[in-house]
């Protein structure tokens, strides 16, 4: 299994109220936006990016970061192999992800994903 990006996810009741500075101050691209989530990226690359979220999609809270790999599977069974309990999922998206929930150690929510068109 390879992580094939991270994103951290802030809370916001607006996602589109942080335009003004991420977008136009740092010149960063929305390259998402599902409404209740915008995901902001560097034009030379997808890997450094941050979304705004008033909910983590599918009713859940606001995750503190996704992550995404490349084999869904293989890290929910690592999850599992280390006692870590899965909060939500997995489950396939509306939007085309497949992903769980866990918690780190420190109490961090974490969104681990794959894109379904990687899958």
């Amino acid at each position: 299994m390879q992580i094939l990006r991270i994103v951290a996810n802030l809370p916001v009741a607006d996602p589109a109220s942080v335009e003004a500075f991420y977008g136009k101050l740092l010149g960063l691209d929305v390259v998402m936006d599902h409404g209740w989530l915008r995901t902001y990226a560097a034009a030379a690359s997808m890997r450094v990016q941050l979304s705004f979220a008033s909910e983590g999609g599918s009713g859940t809270p606001v995750p503190d970061l996704s992550i995404e790999v490349d084999d869904l599977q293989a890290a929910l069974d690592r999850a599992r192999k280390a006692g870590i309990a899965v909060e939500y999922g997995p489950v396939s998206e509306p939007w085309g992800v497949r992903r769980f929930y866990v918690r780190d150690p420190a109490g961090n929510l974490v969104n681990i994903l794959q894109h379904a068109q990687r899958e």
